[in-house]
């Protein structure tokens, strides 16, 4: 059967993920509005389940709520962790199939050995140990069958619900929102693509020391198995407990596996969850998934530098022009006070110019707060509609930080940051880009900011 996008494999999706989701949600209403006492251990054992099962996005929405603390119980966390790395497999008859329709009836000749278990599962795809001709350790990862309808039956529910909760709450316009998930899901089920941007990592991150890229293997990939170099690491939280120097050394290594690429070269990983790195013995840091990249034209990176050297000289002027290099519309004053209230919070670390955690709570100043009030004065102005790229850029701000505060890394990160942008030139930014995309083989995007992104905000 054809994995491309059918109206009977949404159809099935629909009927999947409604009879797994309607009972756990019966469950919660029972414990709501009728009393009736729910176990969180086994009900989160149950979500897990369900959503492993379920496979595709449903699976990657519970996989970066399980990154972010305090943000879900922790009975919760410590089922839906797994889910990164450890979700339900698919079988041996699958695995087979899958790898004979990829590289033909004669696929385990083309290895020295092929193990049959799964070593990791996940939302699309799940992956097997293997050992090339050569003697090379090697992961292949498996595409799922009917993900490409999985996706565009979940996108059409995320839509609804998007709709649904706008009506009741017009702070954010989720149009744009949504066409960026979409377009950004779409990619990952192109292997061929995700390779392109592992060859993209790989050069670009080919003189950072202690970081490692797979390397993709050509002849043993096609666009539902992307075949590997084995990178061998323990999961990134194992050393949370280990001594400081220890915990800022991996997050110093994180900071620059994430901010190298997009100010030196305007590409981001958009997938931050703890599934898609480990650290090998000798400290190394792998990171190991690059279906979601976002690479963006050098003009939105200045826009990211100019925000901060608004907030820094306190030059709304300066703050104004980084805003539309985005693709804002026109903002009203108020709007942008707002806006840069939202953008001190985010900046804060960067501005501080001490060693210090990546989040430090204080009186009105920690997150919830500043996320309530924020949203507030947007619903209160009329709402506004953020850029398409800012979907991805959150993502992994969020991500990332999250890391840095389960390994409670306390570093200068002001210093870690003018390290990147003091010598940054817009036009140098650009021809890096052009390079690296070349030698990876990757389609250079238009260069032009994302679209949908009128403001609803009262001009200027």
């Amino acid at each position: 059967m054809s994995d491309e996008d059918n109206l009977a494999g949404r159809v099935r999706r629909y009927a999947r993920v409604g009879t797994a989701m309607g009972g756990l949600a019966a469950r919660l209403a029972g414990e709501r509005y009728l009393g009736i006492a729910v176990d969180r251990e086994r009900h989160a054992a149950d979500l897990k389940a369900a959503l492993g099962g379920i496979k595709g996005p449903l699976m990657k929405v519970a996989q970066l709520l399980a990154t972010i603390p305090e943000a879900l119980p922790e009975e919760y966390v410590r089922e839906l962790i797994q889910l990164q790395a450890n979700a339900p497999a698919m079988g041996w008859p699958f695995v087979r199939r899958r790898m004979a329709g990829e590289l033909g009836d004669d696929w385990q000749s083309r290895f020295a050995s092929f193990e049959r278990e799964a070593a990791r599962a996940a939302s699309l795809g799940q992956v097997h140990r293997a050992i090339a001709l050569d003697g090379t350790p090697l992961a292949c990862k498996l595409q799922y069958p009917d993900m490409a309808s999985a996706v565009e039956a979940d996108l059409r529910q995320l839509r609804l619900a998007m709709s649904l909760y706008e009506r009741y709450d017009r702070a954010v316009s989720t149009a744009a929102i949504h066409a960026e998930i979409a377009e950004r899901l779409r990619e990952e089920l192109d292997y061929a693509r995700e390779a392109a941007h592992m060859r993209l990592y790989r050069e670009i991150l080919k003189d950072e020391p202690g970081v490692a890229v797979p390397r993709p293997i050509a002849e043993l990939s096609t666009r539902r198995l992307l075949t590997m170099t084995w990178l061998d690491g323990g999961p990134i939280l194992d050393i949370a407990k280990a001594p400081l120097e220890r915990r800022n050394e991996a997050a110093l290594r994180m900071f620059r596996i994430w901010y190298v690429p997009f100010y030196y070269y305007g590409v981001i990983h958009g997938d931050p969850h703890l599934g898609n790195y480990t650290v090998a013995q000798d400290r190394t840091v792998n990171l190991l998934d690059f279906g979601c990249v976002r690479i963006f034209p050098a003009s939105f990176v200045k826009g990211v530098i100019d925000l901060y050297h608004a907030l820094e000289r306190d030059d709304r002027d300066l703050a104004v022009h980084a805003y539309r290099s985005w693709g804002f519309g026109e903002l009203s004053h108020e709007m942008i006070a707002v806006l840069n209230r939202w953008a001190r919070f985010v900046y804060g670390p960067l501005l501080d110019d001490r060693a210090r955690m990546i989040q430090e709570k204080s009186p009105g100043n920690d997150g919830g707060t500043v996320v309530d009030s924020v949203h507030r004065d947007l619903r209160r102005l009329g709402g506004i509609t953020p850029p398409r790229a800012f979907v991805f850029m959150d993502r992994a701000a969020v991500g990332l930080g999250s890391v840095f505060l389960h390994l409670k890394a306390k570093i200068n990160w002001h210093r870690l940051f003018h390290e990147l942008i003091d010598d940054f030139d817009e036009a140098t930014l650009a021809r890096r880009q052009r390079a690296a995309l070349r030698r990876a083989g990757v389609p250079r995007p238009e260069d032009a900011p994302a679209t949908g992104t009128k403001s609803r905000s009262r001009a200027l």
